[in-house]
């Protein structure tokens, strides 16, 4: 399969951008990841735990709600589905926002939102 490329090339700078994402495999920058990560503008986790929407605990959310994200974009997988309700509502207890996606849509969105300068955070399923 041809990975769908999401940025045009350009100057990365400091940011953290997807530049293209394929079912199993994701570009960050120049480094091509194949497991599921959390990622910020400036950071990058990889090794995230969580393998399937159901593996997600509100504990495996913290490390990216550590990073202070003004909207948190949930990536569960190949397809669109959503965590616990728990999950979801104390996320938004926060004060936080948060989109839920599959992967594909939610690699776009983070993109838009880190080139609308918002504090953005996504949790990707790979």
């Amino acid at each position: 399969l041809n990975a769908m490329k999401l940025t045009q090339d350009r100057p990365i700078g400091e940011a953290n951008y997807i530049r293209a994402y394929a079912p199993g495999r994701i570009n960050i920058n120049d480094q091509l990841l194949k497991a599921s990560l959390v990622l910020s503008p400036m950071r990058l986790i990889e090794g995230w735990p969580p393998q399937c929407l159901e593996d997600i605990t509100m504990e495996h959310l913290e490390s990216a709600l550590a990073l202070e994200p003004e909207i948190l974009v949930i990536g569960t997988g190949p397809s669109l589905r959503f965590p616990e309700a728990r999950i979801l509502a104390e996320i938004q207890q926060r004060g936080i926002g948060l989109e839920v996606l599959d992967t594909a849509a939610a690699c776009r969105t983070y993109d838009i939102l880190l080139s609308e300068d918002r504090r953005v955070v996504a949790a990707i399923l790979i």
